[in-house]
């Protein structure tokens, strides 16, 4: 393989972002840069999580500031909506550019 492709392959790999290199979070943000916000009953639904798999995924993509959420009372019932935030955006967009950057590149 000629060196130029190796430094393809080798600065795509290094532009994957690990914390999206889970299906859950990925598909979290997938879902989220579609639609200006998301329950968590709606991302459990379309996603097929646990309660409990799916709030860690969140946390965890929260704590990077990925996502943030908004909790509002609906019929006295807690509802918690997430949205994707500009971090979360850009760091999608390089993501699936790494991806696809791997995936164009010719062995």
């Amino acid at each position: 393989m000629p060196s130029e492709q190796n430094e393809s392959i080798k600065s795509a790999l290094d532009n994957l972002n690990k914390l999206l290199g889970h299906r859950a979070r990925l598909g979290i943000c997938v879902l989220l840069a579609r639609h200006t916000a998301l329950s968590f009953s709606r991302l459990k639904e379309l996603l097929e999580e646990t309660d409990g798999s799916l709030g860690a995924q969140l946390r965890k993509l929260e704590d990077e500031g990925f996502i943030s959420v908004k909790k509002e009372f609906r019929n006295r019932k807690p509802v918690s909506w997430y949205c994707l935030t500009e971090t979360g955006q850009s760091g999608l967009e390089r993501h699936l550019d790494a991806l696809k950057q791997l995936i164009n590149t010719e062995s």
